[in-house]
């Protein structure tokens, strides 16, 4: 099974274009992607031996929510990503958790820092944006959590 891009420790963001393409951000590339921001995700997924929807499950029983969800796309590595809207949406773009630096409003603009320095504009509210990545924080708390256990 050949994908067209597999989600890695690199990628910032990945940002709808619309419904059949999106711009993949790296700390230092961007690529246009032939496929849908969900398709990438889901690919990705698959890539790293599960489904958006076995993800998205799996979130879904860790973290005891229902909508809008943070995804694993790849556990050992902690590659978590966040939607900013719903996921079934063509303007959802969908961010790292561990390359946000800083998240700000300008006049009335909603912005995310990497730390690699890149900065985008996302469509969402602030407080929206907030509770986005306070659910993928807590998505990565319960995970840290549990491989202490293990250990």
């Amino acid at each position: 099974m050949k994908y067209d891009y597999e989600i890695n420790n690199n990628t910032l963001a990945i940002i709808s274009i619309d419904d059949k393409t999106c711009k993949v951000l790296e700390d230092e590339y961007e690529y246009i992607i032939n496929k849908s921001s969900y398709d990438v995700i889901d690919d990705s997924c698959k890539y790293f031996g599960s489904s958006y929807k076995g993800r998205y499950e799996g979130t879904k029983s860790l973290i005891g929510m229902n909508y809008k969800l943070p995804i694993i796309i790849e556990e050992s590595r902690n590659i978590i990503f966040f939607p900013t809207t719903s996921p079934k949406l063509n303007e959802c773009f969908w961010i790292s958790l561990n390359k946000i630096d800083d998240y700000v409003v300008d006049n009335e603009n909603v912005y995310i820092l990497f730390k690699n320095g890149t900065k985008i504009r996302v469509n969402i509210s602030f407080f929206a944006l907030e509770n986005q990545i306070l659910r993928a924080s807590r998505l990565e708390s319960v995970l840290r959590h549990r491989k202490k256990e293990e250990k």
